[in-house]
């Protein structure tokens, strides 16, 4: 029986040879858009991962969490071949932790240190790569010899001076220490009160050198 042009079973009809290629074609372009997502996912994933390991890869003590200082805010080095370490200059933040990053990420703040600690938990933050100079003593020789270490708090306010802090800290100290050959003793470890010209008073009475110095030698 002869059928009309557009009925079942006609050219050009739902499931005749056109209409197939035309599907054909809808579910490979479908395809191909599934596979684009699917690879920028992964492309996504594996920049995501290559990240992941170029800020592992930017710290030098390994518990610490990369928060990169602006460039604007210490001077590119190759510590020790440029220059001796030989301090450790213990400094207090007069900010938040937060507040701190935030200040060494601002390109206009002229200063910075190479770590922060957290108050609350003793977390590490590391901002400026060790074989570069921070901004952080106010004095250009301190800066080119020393390891800057800020905590979070106020010099009037000992209750920022947590134990978790104090371990801390003085775990990294020890670890900066035995990476450079530096006594662990008053004479290497400096409070910012003690650099030459400063006008700073920090890390101030309420810090507990005698325990922070034991700690550092593991007593």
């Amino acid at each position: 029986m002869d059928r009309m042009p557009g009925t079942p079973g006609t050219p050009g009809a739902s499931g005749t040879p056109a209409t197939t290629a035309t599907s054909r074609r809808t579910l490979l372009r479908g395809g191909l858009a599934l596979g684009a997502v699917a690879a920028a996912g992964l492309a996504n994933s594996i920049r995501a991962d290559a990240d992941a390991d170029a800020a592992a890869a930017s710290v030098d003590y390994p518990s610490a969490v990369w928060s990169p200082a602006s460039t604007g805010n210490y001077t590119a080095s190759n510590r020790t071949t440029s220059y001796p370490i030989d301090l450790v200059v213990i400094h207090v933040t007069q900010e938040t932790y937060t507040d701190t990053i935030r200040l060494f990420q601002d390109p206009a703040h002229a200063a910075s240190a190479h770590y922060v600690v957290k108050s609350s938990d003793g977390s590490i933050g590391q901002c400026v790569r060790e074989h570069d100079i921070a901004w952080q003593a106010g004095n250009w020789g301190y800066n080119t010899r020393g390891i800057g270490i800020e905590h979070e708090g106020w010099v009037d306010q000992p209750a920022y001076f947590t134990t978790a802090m104090y371990h801390s800290s003085a775990a990294l100290t020890a670890a900066i220490c035995d990476k450079y050959g530096i006594p662990k003793d008053r004479d290497h470890i400096i409070g910012h009160v003690q650099v030459p010209g400063t006008d700073h008073t920090d890390p101030g009475p309420h810090w507990d050198w005698v325990r922070y110095i034991r700690l550092v030698n593991g007593v």
